[in-house]
């Protein structure tokens, strides 16, 4: 049976310089060129908090349909909103899932006509007016998740034989930080697909999943699915197309899916995307020989489906493929292939 491996960031987070975060930086790397996929644990985010997010999580998805309607996703050019049950695709199959996505919360920007297209990614959340404990709660828990995600990004530059700042210009100021808050219901015993959502890549540079104890999630591992069972304490973290792409293909995007639960049961889980500037580029590394000689290239072998240098369209591409109706709206008039 294929397990996950399970790292421990804590000696990291305590002293990146002393012989055990050494250790972690060398396990992390290893561990994403091989694998993809891990559990981390060490991070220091509380029990009592992560409760208190999938708490919430539970009390959003019961709300009325008609509250959560009323934010719903295609009101923003953002991408910020609830996104309706069966309203979302992976590989052209509808996914048995709903959603609320947020993000760094500030007001829409002032655009003109020359203003690049993924500018309009910034703006606004959209929060349920009934339950005001929800922004607190999950932008307090963004705010913990954030230093972890650059601790990793910085334990993973120093991996791929670069300075631990390697990446800093890119993450700072204002990272186009994301949070999709997930439910995954049971479908019908009859005529269901069971793809809650399908097989796919996250596209961007880093996903720490925090998971409730109902399974579901699956990732490919040596051309087999295996299953990733919830452990309390840890979050689930795998990279993105990008960093793939920047490690030409040294790091490695995982495949992974989420099947239905069964009758009865509902998954809750709540993905935190470490994401860098919208206007930020990712180029290939000048990796050390002895990596180098690894590297098999990054780039999508889907030539309909390249990975973008530039975040901005790269997650921008993502979006609007996954949401035509924000795509319909507010975004008619971009062509990406235009943008790089």
């Amino acid at each position: 049976m294929h397990m996950l491996p399970e790292l421990d960031i804590s000696e990291y987070l305590a002293d990146p310089n002393s012989k055990k975060a050494s250790e972690f930086i060398d396990h992390l790397r290893d561990t994403c060129h091989g694998p993809g996929f891990f559990y981390l644990k060490g991070h220091g985010v509380s029990k009592k908090t992560t409760d208190d997010v999938l708490a919430i999580a539970n009390q959003f998805f019961e709300l009325p349909l008609a509250e959560r309607e009323e934010i719903a996703i295609g009101e923003s050019a953002g991408f910020r909103g609830y996104t309706l049950l069966k309203d979302e695709r992976t590989n052209g199959r509808i996914d048995w899932r709903d959603q609320l996505d947020v993000g760094p919360e500030e007001p829409a920007p002032e655009l003109s006509n020359e203003c690049p297209p993924w500018l309009r990614l910034r703006g606004p959340n959209q929060w349920p007016h009934s339950l005001p404990a929800m922004s607190i709660t999950i932008n307090s828990w963004m705010k913990l998740m954030h230093p972890i995600g650059m601790a990793l990004m910085r334990a993973l530059a120093v991996g791929l034989g670069q300075n631990a700042n390697y990446f800093d210009s890119r993450m700072t100021p204002d990272p186009y930080t994301r949070v999709k808050i997930i439910r995954y219901p049971p479908q019908p015993e009859v005529g269901g697909s069971g793809q809650g959502l399908g097989l796919h890549n996250d596209s961007g540079i880093i996903t720490m999943i925090l998971q409730d104890s109902i399974p579901g999630l699956q990732v490919m591992s040596e051309g087999k699915l295996i299953d990733v069972e919830s452990r309390p304490g840890t979050f689930v973290v795998n990279l993105g197309e990008m960093m793939q792409a920047a490690s030409n293909g040294y790091l490695r995007a995982t495949a992974h899916q989420v099947v239905s639960p069964p009758p009865g049961k509902q998954r809750i889980s709540v993905a935190y995307f470490v994401n860098p500037r919208l206007d930020s580029r990712f180029e290939p590394i000048e990796l050390p020989p002895e990596l180098a000689v690894e590297a098999t290239g990054g780039q999508n072998a889907d030539t309909n489906n390249p990975v973008y240098a530039n975040y901005g369209t790269n997650t921008l591409k993502t979006r609007m493929r996954s949401h035509p109706d924000v795509n319909a709206r507010f975004y008619s008039d971009v062509k990406l292939e235009d943008l790089e």
